[in-house]
């Protein structure tokens, strides 16, 4: 087949590799600049490639493309393949044609992230050959080309489901569905929900389905009804009207079951008292992780250990410092109001909040009670603070407004006693002050420490 590449970082590259490794002639092409390390796996492996462009004379030959998940359906260059009815499918879809192992694939709006890195953990603890990929990690499609797993665990975004149409999942996860890039699809929650639910659309009886039973748009928009995949609910809160294959009987321990109708005969408690990982939304992710690696076959003493020894990605409810009695927590991934909210209700001390950056259109109503119950301080980081101001102005004691983030942190440093949380969790995107929302979070922790440093100096 002749395959054309559109989009030449991890997902495209790699897309390139298992194409040109299954005899495919290939072509990549990119709108952008490629950076170097992909120029050199593609120069390294003969493939042709072009940079600031695409070529539609040469890419509308194309037996079937295979799209980066970050360009859009009205990309010109999608609407024209579209016209000609060349397939486009996603670097997931094509690499699934190519690997017998299972895939464990994780989705949500928030949360996939921490949860993935967790399965991956706890199948990797227990010896198991295990690959990490998708949303994080390296390309499925790269690592298929040696295929030396047993196991793949996948993140997967709402991107990357696109443009899937025969790829099959063994174990299918999704933590929630909240309103999130939904520019992308015609403003509509319920367009944004089925694209989530594609993850489940070829699951066969030997698969399974980890799904948060509390999450309202997956109880409205999933139809559980005469599914020949094994379903297995998880709350947080437990719902006492759901039958649920995993819940928490205690603050630190939690219990799962996989038999049908989960009697009580079935059943196993796990300790989560060694987690690092805290809030409200970690111990959903937690819920489905554990109940993950019970489909595996992990035990109960397996799983435990490796919860102890897991560290979570960076940016991520990250404990950067303690200062005087102060804890500081960095959260920069938080770029929504969903996932600000987890944070905020999920840490138990006083906070000082640092937020602001691009928003989202971002509504920030439902996040009053409990800005309200836990926020003494909001100091406001972004060039356009205006809707963070007219939400919480009034609300708060506190508000100020800042444009760089060392003298955010100070400033917070200096509303924060001990036994306080400064917390910068920030709901919006990081582009007008930031390179992106890793860069937010790297000038956090500096800031952090330069401020660690002084008070050590004053001592």
């Amino acid at each position: 087949m002749n395959i054309v590449i559109l989009g030449a970082a991890e997902s495209g590259v790699g897309a390139a590799l298992l194409a040109q490794a299954k005899g495919h002639a290939v072509f990549v092409s990119d709108r952008g600049t490629i950076q170097p390390n992909y120029q050199h796996k593609l120069a390294q492996a003969g493939i042709e490639y072009e940079e600031n462009q695409h070529s539609l004379d040469r890419i509308l030959q194309a037996d079937e493309v295979i799209k980066s998940p970050g360009i859009p359906e009205k990309a010109p260059v999608i609407q024209a393949l579209r016209d000609k009815n060349i397939p486009i499918i996603s670097e997931i879809e094509f690499a699934g044609r190519h690997t017998e192992a299972k895939c464990i694939c994780i989705t949500g709006t928030n949360g996939k992230t921490t949860t993935t890195l967790l399965i991956h953990h706890l199948l990797k603890e227990a010896g198991l050959r295990v690959g990490l990929a998708g949303n994080v990690g390296h390309s499925l499609a790269e690592q298929v080309i040696a295929d030396a797993h047993d196991y793949y665990v996948v993140e997967l975004s709402s991107f990357q489901l696109d443009d899937t149409y025969d790829f099959r999942p063994w174990v299918a996860v999704l933590l929630n569905i909240t309103p999130d890039h939904l520019d992308r699809y015609d403003y509509s929650l319920e367009k944004y929900a089925q694209v989530k639910l594609r993850i489940v659309r070829n699951l066969d009886g030997a698969g399974s389905f980890i799904y948060n039973a509390h999450d309202e748009a997956i109880r409205k928009y999933f139809r559980s009804a005469s599914q020949p995949f094994r379903l297995l609910p998880f709350s947080q809160p437990r719902l006492y009207n759901v039958s649920l294959a995993a819940y928490y009987t205690a603050e630190e321990v939690l219990y799962t079951n996989l038999n049908q109708n989960f009697d009580e005969a079935g059943g196993e408690e796990v300790s989560t008292a060694q987690s690092p990982l805290i809030g409200q939304h970690n111990r959903q992710n937690t819920l489905a992780a554990v109940l993950a690696a019970r489909v595996v076959g992990l035990s109960t003493a397996q799983i435990e250990a490796a919860l102890a020894t897991f560290r979570n990605a960076d940016h991520r409810l990250q404990v950067v410092a303690d200062i005087n009695g102060v804890r500081y927590i960095n959260d920069s991934k938080a770029t929504n109001v969903e996932a600000a909210l987890y944070a905020l209700d999920g840490i138990s001390r006083p906070i000082v909040w640092i937020a602001g950056g691009v928003d989202k259109g971002n509504n920030y109503v439902s996040m009053l009670e409990v800005v309200g119950k836990h926020v003494k301080a909001l100091v406001c980081l972004g060039l356009d603070n205006a809707k963070l101001l007219d939400a919480f102005g009034e609300l708060l004691p506190h508000v100020e407004e800042t444009r760089a983030m060392a003298d955010a942190v100070v400033r917070a440093a200096a509303r924060a006693a001990p036994g306080d949380v400064v917390l910068l969790s920030p709901c919006c995107a990081s582009f007008d002050l930031f390179q992106n929302y890793e860069d937010r979070g790297r000038q956090f922790a500096a800031a952090v420490q330069r401020l660690a440093s002084a008070s050590a100096q004053s001592v």
